[in-house]
């Protein structure tokens, strides 16, 4: 179990590493105004300076440290039922693996947005690569595929 563990936590570091290459290497194309936020038609109504464009790589390092404290430290989260002896070690497992796989889904959020606003400063009609809406629903299944796992070993 451990091997996966430590795949988890290479993918998500080398995800959060892709990030950074991706935005300081595309980062001297983008024109000066870049689109900031986008409404729920995927139209950008808000527009800021280029340097914006580092604010998802900054944003995402403080959640993927905020995420190694809470592995490192099982026992500081919140549990959905209490933590027994008999049941210890198999919460704190499924808590360390839903956690890594939820950085993944949030870091694939996190791409996703930075190479849309990429292509969207390029190309007005640009469209993400992934619906958000898909990958908010895949967060939203994976609540519940944790929430059965939690209940089958109470």
């Amino acid at each position: 179990m451990e091997n996966i563990l430590l795949i988890f936590d290479m993918l998500n570091f080398g995800l959060l590493a892709f990030l950074w290459w991706f935005s300081i290497k595309n980062y001297r194309v983008l024109s000066e105004t870049i689109p900031i936020h986008f409404d729920l038609d995927g139209k950008a109504d808000r527009f800021g300076n280029k340097k914006y464009f580092y604010l998802m790589p900054s944003v995402l390092t403080i959640i993927y440290f905020l995420f190694v404290f809470l592995i490192r430290s099982p026992e500081s989260a919140n549990y959905p039922v209490p933590i027994t002896q008999e049941n210890e070690n198999a919460q704190f497992l499924i808590m360390g693996i839903f956690m890594r796989w939820l950085f993944v889904l949030i870091s694939l959020i996190f791409l996703n947005s930075q190479d849309y606003m990429l292509r969207y400063s390029v190309n007005e009609c640009a469209k993400p690569r992934v619906a958000f809406s898909t990958l908010l629903f895949s967060i939203i299944g994976s609540l519940v595929v944790l929430f059965i796992f939690v209940g089958i070993f109470k």
